[in-house]
C-alpha cells in the first residue's frame, strides 16, 4: 500500500513538470506586404523561446490553411517560400508548435496582411442591353469587363477619338442616343505595380444608331401599256430613315403590296382606267421601331381636254418700262399634262438665251421672257397627256412686241376710268347739296341779289358825321339816362326805319 502511494506521487510530479514546458513569448513573422500574382515571395518566422531543447514546428497559416511549414532546432528562424496566387490575399500568421508533443499549447504570431496585385488582362466590352443596333433616343450601356484585376483605370474611345470622362468609369452610359453616338467603341484598361504599367485593349464593338423612318410621301405617274391599257406607277418615298425599310401600299384598308429594301423609296404598279376613280391609296413605312403613314391619295387619271388659255403679266424696270414678261399656260382638264411652248411655231426648250420654262404640273406652265428684240413674236402653247402625246390641244396665238408690253392693262384702264367717274359724281352731289342748302336758307333770292345786298349794307356803315356837329357846346356826352332813352327810341323806331328804307328802294341789311 505504501508503494502504491509513492507511484501516484511520482506521476503527479511528472505531470507538473510537463505542464511547465511552455513557450516564452510569441513567434515573429516578417515578409512583403504586397506581391504580384505568380511571383515567389519569402517570409521569415522567428520562433519563441522554449524551456526545453525540444524542436519546434513553424507553420505559415492563412484562414486556418497551412501554406508552408518548417522545423526549427535550437531556435532557428523558419524560412517560408510562397508562390503568390490571387487567393493568397489576406492575413498571414506564423504558428509555433512543439514537435511530437500535442500537450503543449501552440503560440501564434501577429497577423500580417498580404495584398496581391493582379495585372489587368482580357478586356472586353459588354453591351447592356445586348443589342448593337438601337434607335435614336434609346438608352445604351457599355461595360468594360476584364479579369479580377485591382486598381484599374479606364479610357473609352469612339472612332479612335478619346471620350472625355472619369478614369474610374468602368461603364459608358448613353441615356438618349443620337447619330453622334454611332461608330466603333474600344475600352482600354490599365493598372500599375512598382512603377510598371499593365495595359489591355478590348476588341472594337460597332454600335449602330438607327434613324427612325420619316413619314412617307405618295405620288404617281402614268404609263401607257398599249392602246387601251394604262398603269399608274405609285411611289412611296421617305426623306430619311436607316435601312432596311419596309414599304406597304394600301387601297383603303386593303393591303395591295409591300417591299423591303435599302432604298428610301419604292414603286408599285397599279392598273388604272382613264377617268375613273380607282380608290384612295396610302403608304406605310417601318424600319423596325414604328409604323408611319402617308396622306391618302385619290388614284384618278383624267386626260387633257377643254380649252387651253395663255395670258401674260408684265414687270416694270427702273425706268418704268417693261423689262420682263411672264406667260401662263393652263389647261381646262387633265391630271398629267405636258406643256410645250412655241415662238413663231418653233418649239422652245426648257431654257434659252432670253427665256426659261417653269412647269408647275398639273395646274400650269410658266414662260419667263426678257424683253428685247429676240423675244418679239407670236407665242402659243400646246398641252398633251404626259403618258400619251398622240394628241395635243393648242392655245390661241399671242403676238407680243414693245407696243403690247408697254400698253396699259385693260384692268388698269377700267380702274382709272371708274375712279374718275366716281370723283365726278361726288363733286356733282356736293354742288347739288350746296344749292339746296342756300335755297332753304335765303329763299328765292339769287346769288347776284345776295351779293348786292352785302355791298349796300357795307356802304351804309360809312356815315357823314359832319351834319351832326353844330357847335362845341353840343358835344357834351349824354348821361346814362339819356343814353338809355336814346337806345330805347332807336329800338322802337327800327321797324319804321326799315320800312321806309325799303319803300325808297334802298337795299336792306340782313342780320
Amino acid at each position: 500500500m505504501f508503494a502504491s502511494l509513492i507511484v501516484i506521487i511520482l506521476g503527479l510530479c511528472h505531470c507538473i513538470k510537463d505542464s511547465n514546458q511552455t513557450f516564452q513569448g510569441f513567434p515573429q513573422l516578417s515578409g512583403p506586404f504586397e506581391a504580384l500574382e505568380s511571383d515567389t515571395v519569402k517570409y521569415k518566422c522567428k520562433p519563441p523561446a522554449l524551456l526545453t531543447n525540444e524542436s519546434i514546428l513553424l507553420q505559415l497559416v492563412q484562414r486556418d490553411q497551412i501554406l508552408d511549414e518548417k522545423t526549427s532546432v535550437s531556435g532557428e528562424t523558419g524560412n517560408f517560400t510562397l508562390k503568390v496566387k490571387p487567393s493568397h490575399e489576406g492575413y498571414l500568421k506564423c504558428v509555433a508548435r512543439v514537435r511530437n508533443d500535442s500537450n503543449i499549447e501552440h503560440s501564434v504570431s501577429s497577423a500580417q496582411y498580404l495584398k496581391v496585385f493582379v495585372p489587368v488582362t482580357n478586356a472586353t466590352i459588354l453591351i447592356l442591353p445586348d443589342a448593337t443596333e438601337v434607335f435614336e433616343g434609346a438608352m445604351t450601356n457599355l461595360l468594360c469587363s476584364h479579369n479580377d484585376a485591382t486598381n484599374v483605370s479606364y479610357k473609352w474611345y469612339l472612332n479612335g477619338q478619346l471620350i472625355p470622362m472619369s478614369p474610374s468609369a468602368k461603364e459608358l452610359s448613353r441615356q438618349s442616343t443620337t447619330s453622334k453616338d454611332n461608330g466603333s467603341y474600344v475600352c482600354v484598361a490599365t493598372n500599375r505595380f512598382n512603377k510598371k504599367e499593365y495595359r489591355t485593349n478590348s476588341s472594337e464593338v460597332i454600335i449602330r444608331i438607327k434613324v427612325r423612318v420619316s413619314k412617307p410621301d405618295i405620288y404617281f405617274t402614268v404609263i401607257k401599256e398599249d392602246a387601251h391599257n394604262y398603269s399608274a406607277m405609285v411611289t412611296c418615298q421617305s426623306t430619311y430613315g436607316t435601312p432596311y425599310i419596309t414599304f406597304s401600299l394600301y387601297n383603303e384598308e386593303k393591303l395591295f403590296a409591300n417591299k423591303t429594301g435599302e432604298d428610301r423609296n419604292v414603286t408599285f404598279k397599279v392598273s388604272v382606267i382613264l377617268g375613273r376613280n380607282m380608290g384612295w391609296f396610302h403608304c406605310q413605312a417601318s424600319n423596325g421601331d414604328r409604323i408611319v403613314h402617308s396622306e391618302s391619295l385619290a388614284l384618278r387619271v383624267v386626260p387633257v381636254s377643254g380649252h387651253v388659255t395663255v395670258r401674260f403679266d408684265s414687270h416694270l424696270g427702273k425706268n418704268y418700262a417693261v423689262d420682263s414678261v411672264t406667260l401662263f399656260c393652263e389647261a381646262e382638264n387633265g391630271t398629267h399634262p405636258r406643256y410645250q411652248w412655241f415662238l413663231n411655231n418653233t418649239l422652245l426648250d426648257n431654257k434659252g438665251r432670253f427665256y426659261s420654262v417653269e412647269n408647275q404640273p398639273p395646274e400650269q406652265s410658266l414662260l419667263l421672257l426678257s424683253v428685247g428684240r429676240s423675244s418679239v413674236g407670236t407665242y402659243h402653247c400646246n398641252v398633251s397627256d404626259s403618258f400619251d402625246n398622240t394628241t395635243a390641244i393648242g392655245s390661241k396665238k399671242l403676238y407680243l412686241d414693245e407696243k403690247v408690253w408697254n400698253r396699259l392693262p385693260d384692268a388698269l384702264v377700267a380702274t382709272v376710268f371708274a375712279c374718275f367717274t366716281v370723283l365726278i359724281l361726288l363733286v356733282s352731289i356736293c354742288c347739288w347739296v350746296g344749292v339746296l342748302f342756300r335755297r332753304r336758307r335765303y329763299g328765292k333770292t339769287s346769288l347776284m341779289g345776295l351779293e348786292m345786298q352785302r355791298t349796300v349794307a357795307a356802304y351804309e356803315g360809312v356815315l357823314d358825321v359832319s351834319q351832326y356837329v353844330e357847335d362845341a357846346d353840343e358835344m357834351t356826352p349824354p348821361s346814362g339816362e339819356e343814353f338809355d332813352q336814346a337806345s330805347e327810341a332807336s329800338l322802337d323806331e327800327w321797324p319804321d326805319i326799315s320800312a321806309e328804307k325799303s319803300f325808297h328802294g334802298e337795299p336792306a341789311e340782313f342780320p
